[in-house]
């Protein structure tokens, strides 16, 4: 049985104004596929990359990825919040999850103090916390974090993205 593309672009075309940036560009990835985009500088590797990670809408054809996956994008220059520190903008990327993971702990602290009604429905709730948490992988964040970092050798957690070199927030952005 043939296996299921993850993503594919069909007959895409992209202008910019008049100019007509790609033509006609087909692709299309198997799960676990290794891929590079090569070409000169203005050719449009970072337009198809940018199309492929749904934050360039503005095309003509069709470009489409599989439902259960989604794509990570750096951009060429990151985009890091100056005056915090690294682990604030590693965790600005995770923003949703540590709520839903914030929102699941607030809800069990309280709970000694519910009347059982309250209870009840507290309980409710955090079992549909749980369901979101465990879908996302959330309960394994910070583990999944501390390995990305030692890996991309990045600077401490406590030190202000202000004072990195080029490199070292090319490595945070990428965590």
């Amino acid at each position: 049985m043939a296996e299921k593309y993850i993503f594919t672009m069909l007959g895409l075309n992209k202008f910019y104004g008049t100019r007509h940036v790609l033509k006609d560009i087909n692709l299309c990835f198997y799960p676990g596929a290794k891929i590079g985009i090569v070409g000169a500088n203005g050719a449009g590797k970072s337009t198809v990359l940018r199309i492929m990670a749904g934050i360039d809408k503005e095309f003509r054809g069709q470009a489409e990825l599989c439902r259960g996956f989604r794509v990570g994008f750096v951009p060429q220059e990151p985009q890091l919040e100056n005056g915090k520190t690294v682990r604030a903008n590693i965790e600005a990327a995770f923003a949703s999850t540590l709520a839903l993971i914030k929102e699941y702990e607030d809800i069990s602290t309280a709970m000694g103090d519910m009347d059982p009604d309250a209870m009840d429905k507290a309980m409710e709730k955090m079992a549909e916390l749980q369901d979101k948490i465990d879908a996302c992988g959330g309960w394994e964040l910070d583990t999944r974090l501390s390995v990305a970092a030692n890996a991309l050798v990045l600077p401490p957690d406590d030190m202000l993205v202000d004072s990195l070199s080029g490199g070292e927030k090319r490595r945070v952005a990428l965590c």
